[in-house]
């Protein structure tokens, strides 16, 4: 069975104030984009597709091809396809653009997040077995998706077994000077082993059929919203609540490590480099 890795690499940045998806955080020149490609492939995935944005294509090209000599990569232009508009229309229109480049299940996942090697050797393990009625989510403990310093959102998740039942995105999560996690937004405090998703999935092919019908419904309900995204979250569930899809989670162990501001990048760059040496 053939599997991809789709990486979602169109973001604005806006934050981070660049291009975030090739800011670098490896000993070797490598953004976070790099790792995930390497550590895919060797777990099994045969094609890699970057989504990006035109303005920055012949960068993620020329960074890409610089890392990766001699490998299946696909390119596609989210920007290029629907209607346009200045602000990306969300991670669901991304990966339905990727859908003339894939023929199989296929991982996806953020450019700008570090998701661990054994993350994609255990969802990669799962893909034999996915029914077109089935997808999976990597679980991450929230303890180990919190930033040394600051607050994030994280989609927190509700787990029976290993089965998804609840996704809630949860803002204001940091941990506090007693030693607890917080939320604000719902206000709560949360467990350690919270399982957290940090958008890392991997679907059937089928899901490009419901991306498809559920995005030409989002964009005649929101063409006038300038910042209305049409989020896999979302779509995800809906899909649940419909009886379309059940979702098993995948528990990791792994740490993730991201950056969302400029300074964030010295602690990335230690972080992986204590992952990538523990690897």
């Amino acid at each position: 069975m053939s599997l991809t890795l789709v990486v979602m690499a169109a973001g604005l940045g806006s934050r981070f104030g660049g291009t975030k998806q090739l800011a670098v955080v490896g000993a070797h020149g490598e953004a976070f984009l790099d790792f995930a490609i390497r550590d895919a492939v060797d777990a099994g995935a045969g094609k890699v597709v970057l989504i990006v944005r035109s303005d920055i294509e012949a960068d993620v090209r020329r960074h890409v091809e610089a890392h990766h000599r001699g490998f299946d990569i696909a390119y596609v232009c989210q920007d290029a396809h629907g209607p346009v508009r200045e602000k990306p229309w969300g991670t669901g229109h991304a990966v339905l653009t990727a859908a003339p480049e894939v023929d199989g299940a296929f991982i996806v996942i953020n450019a700008d997040d570090y998701y661990g090697r054994s993350t994609y050797f255990a969802l990669a393990a799962e893909a034999p077995h996915l029914g077109d009625h089935r997808a999976l989510l990597a679980g991450f403990r929230l303890d180990q998706t919190l930033p040394e310093f600051g607050e994030v959102s994280r989609g927190v998740c509700g787990v029976e077994g290993h089965e998804l039942v609840s996704l809630v995105e949860t803002h204001g999560i940091g941990r506090r000077p007693d030693g607890t996690i917080r939320a604000t937004d719902p206000e709560g405090i949360l467990a350690d082993d919270t399982v957290a998703s940090m958008n890392c999935w991997m679907f059937p092919h089928r899901l490009f059929h419901d991306l498809e019908a559920g995005f030409a419904e989002f964009v005649a309900g929101n063409h006038h919203e300038p910042k209305a995204e049409y989020q896999i979250p979302s779509v995800v569930h809906d899909l649940m609540a419909a009886g379309e899809v059940t979702v098993g989670v995948v528990p990791t162990d792994e740490p993730w490590v991201g950056v969302t501001n400029p300074n964030d990048l010295e602690v990335a760059r230690r972080r992986i480099a204590e992952v990538r040496s523990e690897g």
